[in-house]
């Protein structure tokens, strides 16, 4: 009986041998479907077998965590004890480091957790050198931090962002925007708001191929960008993980001055040297930028603004709203929420009365105001309260029809008679 892995190699033997055109597309998908699958079973073992080796139980601390994943021997030790203080064990030879160290680096009143991961080598993946481990602590990381050495051949940096691929960790990318919905009924519903081109001549066909692989037949697609195969399967396995990385390059002290420029012009790429102590301030700018972290201080009525500890919130973790505000300073705030005043960069004016999905900038100062008691009483019971804080019904309707006047008649609309008789006329109370 073959193994998972002989499976995977027999398919993208395949594939190698199978041309590529708009005709083969659909079946290009059904064999990557397959492969996605296989790995699926490959890093999540059947309940019930016993998982070789223990895992790296790190609890998650402070207001973000980056990962610091390369080689064995790039300086990323090194790097930890320059950024946090943590002493980390650094030697001349390869795999110092064996478990997962965690620092702290203070910065901007933020809090963010480094840790300095052991080496991974090629076929992590499937587990070797603790690669299975290593990887599933860079999932929950909020940045990636790649240390690659500058001496060395660009494959390095080919050969991780591969091991990261197949683990279901997308690099520098956001998610497909592709609506996704299941079915109990009504087969495949595929539609397309753009000009597909990755898809095949027949883009219904194989998106309807590579879903029949995980049994999927009634279903609701939309797509609103131009996706390929790939962004089909990671939406179908629902696993995978987009995650901001960061290239740094060290021991740049050992190379020339063109090769340096070389790797700084890539994309999302830095260049430092940890035993030099060059360019580590940089690194630290760079890191918070893709971060993206915002302060947001808080304030009481009549007080001035708390600039001591301010509120940090992420897109990562639950959004930069008004509403993730209230409850990251306490979980039954939302439920009292009135409206808030906000000053700083992303208001108008100052103050702005604000609701609860209004975007915060970067050391905004916002100010809370909750519901009475009344008022949140009343709405605990079903009820509504206008403006002047009375009671109103929903169900009572009120006649809006307007008042008839002298020269109306409520029986035919004509003109009011005249009976020539002084005294209260027609239409009057």
């Amino acid at each position: 009986m073959s193994t998972i892995n002989e499976k995977i190699q027999a398919i993208e033997l395949e594939m190698a041998r199978t041309q590529k055109n708009k005709a083969t597309e659909g079946h290009f998908g059904v064999m990557k479907a397959k492969i996605a699958k296989l790995r699926t079973q490959l890093l999540e073992p059947a309940a019930g077998q016993a998982n070789a080796g223990t895992g790296f139980d790190v609890v998650k601390y402070g207001d973000s965590r980056v990962a610091i994943i390369g080689f064995p021997s790039v300086g990323k030790s090194t790097a930890l004890a320059q950024l946090t203080g943590t002493e980390s064990e650094a030697a001349a030879y390869e795999f110092t480091t064996l478990t997962c160290i965690p620092g702290i680096i203070h910065y901007k009143g933020t809090k963010i957790q480094l840790l300095d991961l052991p080496g991974i080598i090629e076929g992590a993946a499937s587990g070797k050198g603790r690669g299975r481990q290593v990887i599933a602590v860079a999932k929950s990381a909020d940045l990636i931090l790649m240390f690659l050495d500058a001496t060395k051949p660009d494959a390095h940096r080919a050969a991780l962002e591969k091991e990261l691929e197949t683990t279901g960790i997308r690099l520098n990318r956001p998610p497909p925007d592709i609506y996704f919905r299941k079915k109990k009924t009504g087969g495949l519903k595929f539609n397309s708001m753009v000009t597909l081109t990755k898809l095949g001549a027949n883009p219904e066909d194989t998106v309807k191929k590579v879903l029949a692989e995980y049994r999927i037949h009634n279903i609701e697609i939309v797509m609103r960008e131009d996706c390929g195969v790939d962004d089909i399967i990671d939406l179908v396995e629902g696993n995978r993980r987009f995650i901001k990385c960061l290239y740094c390059y060290n021991k740049i002290d050992q190379v020339t001055m063109e090769e340096v420029e070389v790797l700084a012009s890539q994309p999302n790429s830095l260049v430092v040297s940890c035993h030099s102590d060059f360019n580590m301030d940089r690194l630290l700018s760079k890191m918070w930028e893709m971060l993206a972290l915002v302060r947001v201080y808080t304030r009481r009525r009549g007080e001035a603004p708390d600039l001591e500890e301010p509120s940090i919130l992420t897109s990562a973790r639950g959004g930069v709203s008004v509403k993730t505000l209230c409850a990251h300073l306490h979980k039954d705030l939302i439920k009292e929420f009135k409206y808030a005043l906000c000053w700083g960069q992303s208001t108008k004016h100052a103050p702005q009365r604000v609701g609860k999905d209004h975007i915060l900038m970067d050391e905004d100062i916002v100010q809370v105001f909750k519901k009475t008691a009344k008022e949140y009483g009343m709405e605990k019971k079903g009820k509504v309260l206008t403006k002047q804080g009375c009671l109103a019904d929903p169900k009572k309707e009120v006649d809006k029809a307007p008042h008839k006047g002298p020269s109306s008649n409520k029986h035919d609309g004509g003109k009011a008679k005249n009976s020539g008789k002084m005294g209260k006329s027609s239409g009057f109370a």
